[in-house]
């Protein structure tokens, strides 16, 4: 039976409480009150979250996908990875530091955890806000043995084996799958990411689960499995301008993710290899479609099904979006190319990734 068209999906985000998370996530999306005690992740778009907005308010993500297959999802993710929305965006807050942790890639995920029907994860992190002197912990200070670093991590000393990386508001960092790493206290970032929660969990500063007391579980013996004992190339990425109003800041061949400025309305299409997610980061937009109009305020975010086609965003005042995507990367390239980055310039923005 052919479904009616698909117009933009909004969803319940889903809200998660973890030992480290603060109290700027909840006021800042403007949630009701009572705000949670320890707000550390607003999971915006995912699989598993439920659909707000009509015809199907209250199936999840992953049943449009099964009903509209490449008209959600795009022909392009469909040829990938099938019937599957293969994306996270998530805010997170880390009032305290989070573990220092590793994810898999996608070879050891299908392989070791297929059963979770979760991919490898590769990130990255859009910062929003930071406190003065915040860092994130990023890959090693120089290269060791997987033998030396477990003996790190059973003595307490893993904190000296690892590198810092002061971050600001409108960085970029790219955390490519085996990169051990960790959010550090006093940021507030945006993350894109392949579908997965599959986190490896190294070392946690001898801290206890809220709720039972105990130590919280360690994951080292996966973890020695999938990570890359030695420093990780440069963590911040520049970004491209492609356009006045649009920089790309940083593609791979899971995502690519963009920032769009503007002040005056813009016109856009959706690409049909590849739904959108976009979020506002500032400012107030009307999503205008040929069906309907979204009122999009800051922390919302929406899917654009790949079919959707052409659409206006409208701002009210100075607006700031982002957009993730299942990128096509040697149209990236050539869109890059034609405003004149050399092929020199793309490289840290424009991850190829095995």
């Amino acid at each position: 039976m052919k479904q009616p068209p698909l117009g933009p999906v909004l969803t319940t985000p889903r809200l998660v409480e973890p030992i480290w998370g603060g109290t700027r996530l909840a006021p800042w999306l403007d949630l009701p009150h009572p705000y949670p005690e320890r707000l550390g992740e607003s999971w915006q778009v995912f699989e598993g979250n439920l659909v707000s907005s009509e015809p199907y308010v209250g199936r999840s993500i992953a049943d449009l996908v099964a009903l509209y297959e490449g008209d959600l999802v795009g022909s392009r993710t469909l040829q990938r990875y099938g019937a599957d929305f293969p994306l996270l965006a998530k805010f997170i807050d880390a009032n305290d530091r989070l573990s220092i942790q590793v994810h898999p890639d996608d070879a050891y995920a299908h392989t070791y955890e297929a059963h979770t029907g979760f991919h490898g994860k590769t990130e990255a992190w859009y910062i929003i806000d930071a406190a003065p002197g915040a860092t994130v912990t990023y890959g090693l200070k120089k290269p060791c043995t997987r033998e030396e670093f477990a003996a790190a991590v059973a003595d307490g000393s893993v904190e000296q084996l690892m590198a810092h990386v002061p971050v600001a508001p409108g960085d970029v960092i790219f955390v490519p799958a085996g990169t051990i790493h960790a959010i550090n206290a006093g940021i507030l970032l945006f993350e894109i990411q392949q579908k997965s929660d599959l986190t490896y969990r190294v070392y946690d500063y001898g801290r206890r689960d809220a709720h039972t007391g105990q130590p919280r579980p360690l994951h080292l013996e996966q973890a020695l499995q999938v990570s890359q004992f030695a420093p990780a190339p440069d963590a911040l990425v520049p970004p491209l301008s492609l356009d006045p109003t649009r920089d790309l800041l940083i593609a791979c061949p899971s995502f690519a993710l963009e920032r769009w400025n503007f002040a005056q309305p813009v016109t856009a299409s959706t690409d049909q290899g590849s739904f959108a997610i976009l979020t506002v980061l500032d400012g107030y937009v009307q999503l205008v479609t040929n069906a309907l109009t979204l009122e999009l305020e800051r922390g919302r975010s929406v899917v654009l099904p790949a079919a959707l086609g052409t659409y206006q965003l409208v701002p009210q005042g100075n607006a700031m979006m982002l957009n993730a995507y299942v990128p096509d990367l040697p149209q990236l390239i050539q869109q890059a190319t034609a405003v004149g980055y050399t092929a020199a310039q793309l490289a840290p923005t424009l991850r190829q990734l095995p």
